[in-house]
């Protein structure tokens, strides 16, 4: 268990991966950064998910309907195959359908193909939460809405078992840069009622200032979804870890804000 802690608190801190490089017996450095990446992959190829982990990647994440049995015989193949070479990576089923007709077997089954963590809707049913599949988490997407009770609302979160990370749905891939100081408090006081770590949806070419936002919403790890093109993906993920790697460096540089006495 605890497979998604580990992938967070993994990203954050600067590791030596097996690879030929400059730090000998074939380990290389990975820094930093301060949020995971995940890619996620609504369609698979042969060697896509490997190609991804090797240009920087941190975990995977896959996308079921809930019906087609087949994909997930296809996933767990490709899954086996990228951790014959990283045993460690995580990967994730977002499931996007036929969650009324799940139950512990079905989690067992998603299990047995490979899967460490789900994520549901917040309109899913809630007999899900009690489901007791070993080594399965669960992931609740919750969405922006308006409404100034909508914090408090989302507040008793925390007092349903069961629940290890949340999707951060708040439709910020293209609103970022336009984003003004009041919308940034409204996002921030929703994410603060989430009391667990946090998922958020971004695009490729996320730029530096973008990421110095997204870092205080307190995210844990950020989803970007593969291109079709494999070459496209593995330039984007470069892109954005060298992004969160600059970011997390630059803010440990900063000072702590202290409070003035009078």
């Amino acid at each position: 268990m605890a497979k998604l802690q580990d992938m967070f608190t993994r990203a954050r801190r600067a590791q030596s991966v097996g690879g030929i490089g400059f730090l000998g017996k074939g380990k290389s450095e990975s820094k930093a950064h301060f949020a995971a990446i995940v890619v996620k992959f609504p369609r698979v190829t042969a060697g896509s998910a490997e190609a991804a982990l090797k240009a920087g990647a941190d975990g995977l994440l896959f996308t079921w309907d809930g019906k087609d049995a087949n994909k997930l015989v296809g996933l767990k193949q490709e899954i086996t195959s990228v951790r014959a070479t990283n045993e460690d990576v995580v990967c994730g089923l977002h499931i996007t359908g036929g969650w009324h007709t799940l139950d512990s077997d079905g989690l067992t089954h998603i299990k047995d193909h490979g899967m460490q963590y789900i994520i549901l809707p917040l309109d899913a049913p809630a007999r899900l939460l009690a489901l007791d599949a070993k080594e399965v988490e669960k992931v609740i997407t919750v969405p922006m809405r308006s409404g100034d009770m909508y914090p408090l609302f989302i507040r008793n979160l925390a007092t349903l078992d069961g629940i290890a990370a949340a999707l951060l749905d708040f439709n910020l891939t293209d609103a970022l840069a336009t984003l003004t100081i009041e919308e940034l408090l409204h996002y921030h006081t929703v994410r603060e009622a989430v009391r667990y770590p946090a998922f958020i949806n971004v695009r490729s070419g996320l730029r530096e200032v973008d990421a110095h936002t997204l870092k205080t919403l307190g995210v844990q790890a950020v989803i970007l979804t593969a291109s079709d093109s494999e070459e496209a993906t593995r330039q984007q993920i470069k892109e954005l870890r060298e992004c969160l790697q600059k970011v997390h460096e630059e803010d440990k540089e900063l000072p702590h804000p202290s409070i003035r006495k009078a």
